[in-house]
């Protein structure tokens, strides 16, 4: 049996008429930059992210970018994040000019540990970027607490997490702004690149949807260096038409997951930990188990599909020298780091391919 990590050909093969018939109203008029696709899918996220406002980015690289540019913050600042990440969250500070300060993580939930922020505070301190890591949303309480203590910014990383709760409260709605991204393998993925920014600040969201157009207003007019983080309106067809399949699409996730927990219970394998404050939507499902590297060998070899998210944290990347880190210093990351693996969690499994998924890892750890 092969069983891939991600089936999008399973799942465009359901909406493919839906995603053509979206897609053919903007070649037919050829409105190819921004337009109607694009102002109906900022509308549909901000409604459905609790938020009044949202604006659609090339990427959900370019949605950070974009959110710390418009926020001014830049050369000689510093910004509080996880270094239990992809690249893109550090690597956007980074472009910025501003230093990424790391807080090692919650070993639970693989979240920032709220309980640590409060000591990396500086004077130079602009703003903490929080990640919602494989769905689930951080502890956003004393986050923001911390936030408004010393007058800071908070940037969601929300990349992995399109409508995950945390207290009732949705992803993206809590802190100054929340990124999403559309990329292909997300719950809520494009064909292509794609972004989104939602905020309930007005002058926030006017600022970001300048920069997002080189900084220019009205036409050729530029009081600010912006950049083209524009969203394709092609891809914001298809993200229409897969809009009202998102919410199903994530119940099936969390109940695959629940089977996966049934199976591996009283076994090596540690499964999930979700927070009861949290609904999460299960962007992946990351197991943690002994000998992780040769479980992953053994999946490939039995044509299962897994991944590694993430197997070398921000600290440790040969870029990031410079902040004179070194091994030991976020035990907690580096111990997830060599120990997590996600496994295939899809809607369109079956019982029969999870089974498969489940009993070749518990037969291979005995």
């Amino acid at each position: 049996m092969h069983v891939p990590l991600l089936d999008l050909t399973a799942q465009y093969a359901k909406i493919k008429e839906a995603v053509l018939a979206q897609v053919n109203e903007v070649l037919d008029p050829q409105r190819c930059i921004g337009g109607p696709k694009v102002e109906g899918l900022e509308k549909e996220i901000a409604s459905m992210s609790d938020c009044a406002f949202a604006a659609g980015m090339s990427s959900g690289t370019d949605a950070l970018l974009n959110s710390l540019m418009s926020l001014e913050i830049g050369d000689g600042d510093e910004v509080i994040t996880t270094p239990f990440t992809f690249f893109a969250t550090v690597g956007s500070i980074w472009r910025v000019g501003a230093k990424p300060v790391f807080v090692d993580i919650d070993p639970k939930t693989y979240n920032i540990d709220p309980s640590l922020i409060e000591a990396a505070v500086t004077a130079k301190t602009k703003a903490i970027m929080p990640v919602h890591l494989y769905g689930q949303m951080a502890d956003m309480d004393p986050i923001m607490a911390v936030a408004e203590a010393h007058g800071l910014a908070v940037i969601e990383d929300a990349a992995q997490s399109i409508t995950s709760t945390y207290k009732g409260r949705k992803a993206g709605s809590i802190g100054t702004c929340g990124c999403f991204s559309f990329f292909p393998s997300k719950n809520l993925g494009g064909i292509g690149d794609g972004g989104m920014i939602v905020t309930n600040d007005e002058k926030l969201h006017h600022r970001l949807m300048i920069m997002r157009n080189h900084g220019m207003e009205p036409k050729y007019y530029h009081k600010y260096v912006g950049g083209n983080f524009r969203l394709d309106p092609i891809n914001a067809a298809a993200l229409l038409a897969k809009l009202p399949h998102l919410n199903d699409w994530s119940g099936a996730r969390r109940q695959n997951a629940a089977y996966y927990n049934d199976k591996f219970k009283d076994s090596a394998v540690q499964t999930p930990y979700i927070s009861p404050d949290c609904e999460t939507i299960y962007n992946q499902y990351v197991i943690r188990v002994p000998r992780r590297d040769e479980v992953v060998a053994h999946l490939q070899a039995n044509n299962i599909g897994c991944d590694i998210y993430y197997p070398v944290p921000m600290h440790l990347q040969e870029c990031f020298v410079s902040l004179g880190h070194k091994k030991g210093d976020f035990p907690e990351s580096e111990k997830a780091a060599g120990a997590v693996m996600a496994l295939p969690v899809y809607p369109e499994l079956t019982d029969e391919m999870k089974d498969f998924v489940a009993e070749t890892i518990l037969s291979f750890l005995g």
